[in-house]
């Protein structure tokens, strides 16, 4: 059982880690957009696509948080390009590791609360008490929403990272299935095979989803405090 997991490790060559390489390497794959007036048509959807998920994302904030728009934009599109390489036979999915994941969520939510305690103190301490709230009640409440606000973060990073490896694990364990069952029962093998490819239909769409949850959480959080 402890192979399975090998594909979760960080590799390293000649004792440098490759994750700097895994992290960089989505912004390689992009084109530069030009200043002309008429570019190709991978630039163009590329730009439409831009365009209408930041549009989307933005819509519920007002101007003053506007401001994240490069930051949210630029976040999802490196989530959703590092998990669907990840998905490729013989690479590492930096998002497989909580401390990666944890390394994104910790500093962008603590960001979203720093702005709130500065621009409106009294409404982001108001959310840890809802309106109409018995007085005996009071103080299990304000313990139990500042819970669940330094909650925020660690559940950001852990539906990430559960979510990925939880898909990896079940392709490679349906994937030796197949191999084990070749030889002894072909047809068995073939209908493990289809669901094999369902399988791998689902994660592509679990990576795009994971990416796009995390970064509305984020706006969603923003609008909070904004």
């Amino acid at each position: 059982m402890a192979s399975f997991f090998d594909q979760f490790m960080s590799p390293s060559y000649l004792g440098v880690p490759l994750i700097a390489i895994a992290i960089a390497l989505p912004w390689v794959l992009y084109p530069t957009p030009s200043s002309r007036w008429i570019n190709n048509r991978l630039i163009t959807v590329q730009g439409w696509f831009i365009n209408r998920f930041t549009s989307q994302l933005m819509m519920p904030l007002n101007v003053g948080g506007h401001k994240w728009a490069l930051l949210l934009a630029s976040l999802m599109i490196f989530l959703i390009t590092v998990n669907m390489l990840g998905l490729l036979p013989y690479t590492f999915t930096p998002t497989t590791q909580l401390s990666l994941n944890m390394g994104f969520a910790v500093p962008l939510w603590l960001a979203t609360v720093i702005i709130g305690m500065r621009n409106q103190p009294t409404i982001a301490l108001g959310h840890l008490l809802p309106e109409g709230t018995p007085i005996l009640l009071i103080p299990v409440l304000i313990v139990i929403e500042t819970i669940s606000l330094f909650i925020r973060p660690l559940a950001l990073g852990v539906r990430l990272t559960a979510n990925l490896t939880a898909g990896h694990l079940l392709i490679q364990l349906i994937a030796t299935a197949v191999l084990v069952l070749l030889p002894m029962m072909p047809m068995v093998a073939i209908l493990t095979a289809t669901v094999l490819f369902l399988l791998t239909l689902l994660e592509v769409a679990v990576a795009m989803i994971q990416a796009y949850v995390f970064v509305l959480l984020l706006s969603l959080y923003l609008q909070e405090n904004v």
